[in-house]
């Protein structure tokens, strides 16, 4: 497995391809906004302006979009790459989607041959830059084996989690768990500035204790000087906690503090679909 079609070169796509070209990967991509990937290019990734002819010659397939109806288009749109995929070929999707969505991939994918897996990561952008993700992945057991040395070159903990769909429903729970942290940073800065303490010492003080989260090592700091800036957006978070509720009322769970979390961002307003998730402070002033 050599040429690798990248589909979705955006904050973590860009870091992914790069990891995957550092170890020694042909990169082919395609990105529906050319302008903000000339860097890869430059550094070596071909540039397609279709999906079907950055598809039709690879042995493997990573797409990393944002929404689930970006997944659909490209995946089902015509001529892109369910089209254009070779008998034989792997498909990775690694964005965070419906775990049906997932499986209906799947389906089509036995149909034609192809060997289809769902991959979401968590890590964020530091991850992604770093090759540090952690990989989640659904699908067939042999399929995952055989492109370990792959997921090998984007991340350190690579974890097979069962079936198609399975990798999503592990992303998921991720996003479940982050919800309530991210949140009780919020809340404890938003406490410990009311009663006057130092943020920053207060949080060099808790990290390291039975407190510490990554959450509040990444973010914390952030969130005490207003620093927005997107490792990852609100409006994707926000994606994917919709995502968790409507899989978690189906399943008969009543999980309150994602609910919780969910209306507070949704309180934000739009103005705020393109910040990072530590903008969740402002909604505590």
């Amino acid at each position: 497995m050599k040429k690798i079609a990248f589909i979705g070169v955006g904050i973590m796509g860009t870091g992914m391809v790069r990891n995957l070209m550092k170890a020694g990967y042909e990169l082919h991509v395609f990105a529906r906004h050319p302008e903000k990937i000339q860097t890869v290019v430059s550094e070596g990734a071909v540039f397609y302006s279709s999906i079907g002819k950055c598809v039709e010659s690879a042995d493997a397939v990573i797409t990393m979009v944002g929404f689930p109806a970006d997944v659909e288009e490209v995946y089902f749109g015509k001529g892109n790459i369910l089209d254009s995929a070779k008998e034989g070929m792997f498909l990775i999707d690694m964005t965070t989607t419906s775990p049906k969505l997932a499986k209906r991939l799947f389906a089509a994918g036995k149909e034609k041959n192809l060997h289809v897996l769902d991959a979401p990561v968590t890590g964020g952008d530091t991850g992604a830059k770093n090759g540090t993700l952690s990989i989640l992945v659904g699908g067939d057991k042999e399929d995952y084996d055989e492109c370990y040395a792959l997921f090998e070159a984007m991340g350190t903990s690579i974890n097979y989690m069962g079936p198609a769909g399975a990798g999503q429903h592990a992303k998921l729970g991720n996003q479940i768990l982050i919800t309530g942290t991210i949140a009780s940073v919020c809340e404890a800065l938003t406490y410990a500035k009311k009663e006057g303490l130092d943020l920053d010492v207060f949080i060099d003080a808790v990290k390291s204790g039975a407190a510490g989260s990554s959450q509040l090592n990444a973010l914390g700091k952030k969130m005490t000087v207003g620093d927005f800036a997107p490792g990852f957006f609100i409006k994707h978070f926000i994606k994917d906690m919709k995502l968790a509720v409507e899989e978690s009322r189906e399943a008969g769970c009543r999980l309150d503090t994602l609910e919780s979390v969910l209306n507070k961002y949704l309180q934000l307003g739009d103005d705020y679909s393109d910040l990072g998730t530590q903008a969740l402070i402002d909604y505590y002033k």
